[in-house]
């Protein structure tokens, strides 16, 4: 099974991205045979979608094409800026086609350097799934206070209760999106989508 895993942070010294590295190498040990492909937009941000050329240029977005055509499953990570998921996760979005992510499940995971997170949760349930028909997960994880989660081993004897309690919700939440997409990779195996009468979301 291939979970394809998106850290959303324009950053160059992105904490979103030491999130995304948690979950790469925690999704193996919770999903028998999971494969990892992660893709971060830190000091690498899409070129904006346009409705002339329909998203990015080919060149930069085929190996990302690729990668999301192959997997089962996605993990779309956003930090919280100013109450918002950051341009580039929206962008990102709106590059995704029907024939790279339609009805495969999608895990929303958000970070916050405080209390924050819940709006961008928000925002992707509201968009950014209309035309590509991802479907979120009912379930998502809010990485609050990141700077001080995430940092030791899992087990570490100095953990806080905070860090233990996210880090087993992060776990949790890559088993359920597992069973999600074995499900739902029946459904786009059954011949019952048809995207070529339906091109766009209600």
């Amino acid at each position: 099974m291939k979970f394809f895993v998106l850290s959303g942070s324009h950053r160059a010294d992105a904490q979103s991205l030491k999130v995304a590295h948690y979950l790469k190498s925690a999704l193996p040990q919770e999903v028998s045979g999971a494969e990892v492909f992660l893709y971060s937009l830190s000091k690498n941000p899409l070129p904006l979608w346009d409705e002339v050329h329909g998203g990015a240029p080919p060149d930069l977005w085929a190996p990302i094409s690729r990668e999301l055509k192959a997997a089962d499953a996605l993990v779309v990570i956003s930090p919280e800026w100013s109450g918002m998921a950051t341009p580039g996760v929206k962008n990102f979005l709106l590059c995704c086609s029907t024939d790279e992510v339609a009805h495969k499940p999608g895990l929303i995971v958000t970070v916050s350097a405080g209390r924050g997170g819940a709006y961008p949760v928000a925002e992707l349930r509201m968009s950014g799934t209309k035309n590509n028909r991802l479907l979120w997960l009912p379930e998502h994880a809010i990485v609050q206070y990141v700077g001080d989660s995430l940092n030791a081993p899992d087990g570490a004897p100095d953990l806080t209760k905070e860090d233990a309690t996210i880090r087993a919700r992060l776990r949790y939440d890559l088993r359920l999106l597992g069973a999600y997409a074995t499900a739902l990779a029946k459904v786009r195996a059954s011949g019952v989508i048809d995207h070529q009468t339906f091109r766009n979301g209600l």
